[in-house]
């Protein structure tokens, strides 16, 4: 059975507009039994377009990770300085292998050798905009490491070069907490062989 395709925006009221936005939309949608569904309000949380980058290194078998400071694990009981992958929002008509490469040096000195699309998806499709597209990032971890990011974006973040090994032990013990890098990371797990084969071998 083909998704409906019809949609209409019955109203827009803004709400919010800083760093991020925040918009009332009053719609109503074709429905899978036919006919149209009663208009109804929605919430929508826009932050625009973003680009993560799983940095890894097939020589020495090592991936750089960063920690940072993150308002949304803000919890009881928990650190809300969360392991993650390089990460950040594209300029507006910003190409994502530019922001993957840019982010990559501002977050973690990191230069891009070889750029592998891994996808594209929403990160949260029931209230947020958001798209984001996902890389893996060859790079020679060689000298990476301590304290980055832009002062005036308050970005305070450590870069950390990790043993595949520890990687592993990390994920089994609830260490990488956030879903983007979970899974940039399970995907390096799975194609982890063949990008040693190519990219390592023989040099």
């Amino acid at each position: 059975m083909p998704a409906p395709t019809d949609w209409e925006i019955v109203e827009r009221i803004p709400r919010y507009q800083g760093f991020f936005t925040i918009a009332v939309l009053r719609l109503r949608h074709a429905l899978f039994r036919g006919g149209w569904s009663e208009v109804m309000t929605r919430e929508l949380f826009e932050r625009g377009d973003s680009v993560a980058v799983v940095p890894y290194d097939p020589v020495q078998d090592r991936i750089v990770l960063i920690q940072q400071f993150r308002v949304g694990a803000l919890r009881a009981g928990e650190s809300p300085w969360l392991w993650e992958i390089i990460a950040g929002v594209a300029e507006e008509d910003e190409p994502p292998d530019q922001v993957a490469r840019r982010e990559a040096l501002e977050e973690a000195g990191c230069t891009v050798r070889h750029l592998l699309r891994i996808g594209e998806f929403y990160t949260s499709p029931g209230g947020s905009s958001e798209k984001l597209t996902l890389y893996c990032g060859i790079v020679d971890s060689t000298g990476i490491g301590g304290i980055h990011g832009l002062a005036e974006e308050h970005e305070d973040i450590r870069v950390q070069v990790v043993e595949y090994a520890e990687l592993l032990d990390m994920m089994e013990r609830g260490d990488i907490s956030s879903a983007v890098p979970y899974m940039g990371l399970q995907w390096l797990t799975l194609n982890r062989e063949r990008l040693r084969r190519e990219y390592a071998e023989g040099r």
